[in-house]
This record gives C-alpha cells, structure tokens and sequence, in this order.
C-alpha cells in the first residue's frame, strides 16, 4: 500500500520502468551549421576523406542546444551560447547500421566567438568557410542531410531519410 508521502511515479506499480531506459536502439547527436559574415559555411575534412559539419553525440541530461554550442567548441574551438542556437529539425536514417537508427537535431549557430581551429586533429584535418551552393561531393550523410533541412535547395543526394521540421517549446 503506498503512502500519501510517495510522489506518483513511487506510487507506480512498474516505478522501476520510469527510471530504466529500454535497450538502445537508436543514437542522438546534433548537427551544426555555422555561417561567416559572407554566408559561407563551415566544414571540416575527416580524416576519412569527407567532409563534415561540426557536431556529435547529445550527452544524457543534456539539452540539444548545449551539446550543439559543447561539440562546436571541443572540435573547432568556436564559442557560441546555448541561447544563440536554433533546431530546426529530427533526421531520422539507418543509413551506418540496420540494427541502430541515427537520430541528428538539425542546429543552426546564429552568432559566435573566435576563429575556426582543428583540436581534434586525429578526425579533422582543417576546417574552411565553404560557398553553400558550392558544397564538396565527398560529404558526410548527416552533414548533408542537416545542409538540406537548413536550406532545401541545395543540391545534396536524397536518401533513406525521415525529416521532421521541430523548435523548442518555451518552458
């Protein structure tokens, strides 16, 4: 019998099922776009010969824009606030793995501090401002995919995608 002390998640017959998380079937990041004052765009090229945006995992607890404005600083060393991102949408693919959904959260950094810099230079190898109607060929699936949803009239490949446009509700 529960107590009138217990908040209703204590109540619950199944409370463990609140606090349990199912197995992972899927994996969040975010990816983000940052423009110059020209309008260009940054990206890195991975080591693996494709370029990319800058981005990554969604840590537990945290919010999609501070993992934006964290991943931003950790590979390029460009300082942003939370408040300054933009979501502009959920990519949905299983393009790496068909036992594990990609989950990116399109993000768009409205303002910054600094100069781009690769501190992460066993993945990226530079970083340059790039024409977004002149994007490279070799681009990384989601960098593509999250270029497109910010502007749908780029010319990058369709794929086994769902996109769904999105914000952040106020609190």
């Amino acid at each position: 019998m529960s107590s009138p002390e217990q908040t209703p998640a204590e109540q619950a017959p199944a409370a463990l099922r609140n606090v349990r998380p199912p197995a992972a079937q899927a994996s969040l990041g975010a990816g983000v776009v940052v423009t110059d004052a020209s309008g260009r765009v940054l990206l890195g090229l991975h080591r693996s010969g494709v370029w990319e945006l800058p981005g990554g995992k969604v840590e537990p607890g945290e919010s999609v824009e501070a993992a934006a404005v964290r991943e931003l600083a950790e590979e390029t060393s460009l300082v942003a606030d939370a408040a300054d991102v933009e979501v502009l949408g959920l990519i949905l693919d299983s393009v790496t793995s068909a036992e594990l959904t990609r989950m990116t959260v399109a993000t768009v950094v409205r303002g910054f501090r600094g100069t781009p810099a690769v501190t992460e230079p066993d993945s990226i190898a530079r970083w340059e401002w790039t024409d977004p109607d002149q994007l490279p060929t070799e681009l990384f699936v989601p960098s593509g995919q999250v270029l497109k949803m910010w502007r749908p009239k780029l010319p990058v490949p369709d794929g086994p995608f769902h996109r769904y446009a999105m914000s952040r509700l106020a609190h």
